[in-house]
């Protein structure tokens, strides 16, 4: 990754932070956006002087327009983009509530079409992009529905936007992680009973009998993001621990 130009998405924390800590040991420049003041902070001791840290809320319809001339004003072209700010929230359908499903979606999906849309501008050809998806996109669980079917909106944006950007050299990929241990997992709103339970019952179907952590799906982004992956364009890659074959 040296002398490559990276940016992140969500990328003060967990699966985004844990990549950028990746890319900037092996040489790369990176960019990372959050929208927590203190997580930007957390973000800007932990990577550096050398790291740019933006915030720019992949909610927000204004600040993802204007992510591509944000970060053209900090440097001339972007190597790689890994969009991988989301959020998720689990509610039967009975509690869901116009706001809940606004917000998953305007996260998820919206915001992440209108800033690759904005990074159009600044990204080099040849580049990659990498889209964080969900193994939510390929299996059911109850209470997951609203974010589950953003998910299989990122695949799907993921299949027609890599065959549609391959003429602009532009190399696109979308990941789907199954469970792993990030600060979003914290933020699903499940009481803690709840919360516990699933945890218990998640690991004893894994094959793997874990959770993932942050740096093995980070490892896999570096490859999609490197030249080692030259020859891999419009794949949804699982990253699991098996748990779809339970």
């Amino acid at each position: 990754m040296k002398n490559q130009t990276i940016l992140i998405t969500g990328g003060t924390t967990g699966i985004g932070l844990a990549t950028a800590q990746l890319l900037q040991s092996e040489g790369a420049q990176v960019i990372v956006t959050g929208r927590n003041p203190q997580t930007l902070a957390a973000a800007r001791a932990t990577l550096g002087s050398t790291a740019i840290v933006l915030p720019s809320e992949s909610g927000s319809l204004t600040d993802a327009l204007a992510l591509g001339a944000e970060v053209g004003k900090q440097v001339k072209k972007l190597d790689g983009v890994f969009l991988n700010a989301g959020i998720a929230r689990f509610a039967p359908i009975e509690a869901v509530t116009p706001q809940l499903f606004d917000e998953l979606f305007s996260v998820n999906v919206r915001g992440l079409y209108f800033q690759l849309q904005s990074l159009l501008s600044v990204l080099a050809n040849p580049s990659a992009v990498v889209l964080n998806g969900s193994l939510s996109a390929e299996i059911a669980l109850a209470n997951t529905s609203v974010y589950a079917a953003t998910k299989a909106a990122v695949a799907a944006l993921g299949r027609n936007l890599a065959l549609e950007l391959a003429p602009r050299g532009i190399r696109l990929n979308t990941i789907n992680p199954g469970p792993v241990n990030t600060p979003i997992f914290e933020k699903f709103g499940l009481p803690a009973e709840i919360a516990k339970g699933f945890v218990e019952q998640t690991t004893a179907k894994s094959p793997a009998k874990r959770f993932g952590t942050s740096d093995e799906i980070a490892r896999l982004v570096r490859f999609l993001l490197s030249a080692d992956s030259s020859y891999v364009l419009g794949a949804e890659i699982r990253i699991d621990g098996g748990y779809r074959l339970a």
